[in-house]
Formats: structure tokens, sequence, C-alpha cells
């Protein structure tokens, strides 16, 4: 079964993400790296998560990684398939899977970065897979 469309929200942006959701307008993804102990984080902050230090700073991700996880949906009005994405900088974040047949989606499967608009103008970051 093919995923049809479906509608996101627009998400919470304070200072912290700010630069975050800019680079997904323009389709980037971004992350932050810790120029202390060379951790990438994710979700964006200003303090490492790790170390706790303050000295971060912003750089494009390869948008490539594997599934790690997921879900199918498929008692909602729109079903689709709600997954974790762990990028190949070593991040895991939540995500969607789009542009892909749900029996094909499978753990391990290598996944590449797309963008969507959300309710207002902002764009959301999910993922499909790589042909």
């Amino acid at each position: 079964m093919s995923q049809q469309e479906r509608t996101y929200k627009e998400p919470g942006i304070n200072m912290e993400t700010e630069r975050y959701w800019e680079g997904t307008k323009n389709g980037q993804l971004l992350m932050k790296k810790c120029n202390s102990c060379g951790e990438t984080h994710f979700y964006p902050r200003a303090i490492c998560p790790v170390c706790f230090s303050s000295d971060t700073e912003w750089y494009e991700a390869s948008g490539k990684g594997k599934i790690y996880s997921y879900s199918i949906m498929r008692r909602s009005e729109i079903p689709y398939v709600m997954a974790y994405v762990t990028l190949d900088e070593g991040v895991t974040m939540m995500t969607n899977i789009v542009e892909s047949d749900f029996d094909d989606v499978k753990i391990g499967k290598a996944v590449e970065v797309t963008f969507r608009k959300t309710e207002g103008n902002q764009s959301l970051p999910v993922f499909r897979l790589c042909k």
C-alpha cells in the first residue's frame, strides 16, 4: 500500500531551534556538533547534552541514514509510517517515511531526507527509501 499525502502541523520554534527550521525551509538538514567533545546531537540545543559545553556549531548533515525502527499507522484517516531513523552522523530522529510502499519499509533500509510543507509556511524533514 502506498502513502497518501498528509498534513503536517507547524513545529514549535524557539531561539535554540530557529536556525534548524530556517535550514529546513532551504532544503537543508542542519545538525549541531560540539567543538569540545566532537559529538553531534539532535534535537538542536545551545548546550551539548554529552559534555555540557556551549561551544557548539551548526553544520549540514548528509541527509542519509537507516531505519532503526518503524510503525505503520494503518487505522489513521490517512495511513502513514512513523519511524526512527539513525543518520550517518550517528544521531537518531523521529520522522515519517514518505514516497515509499508500506511493504518495502524495513529495519536497516537506507533512507534519504526530503521535505514537506507544514500547515503554515514551514518545512519538515521526512525520509524516503533510497532507490
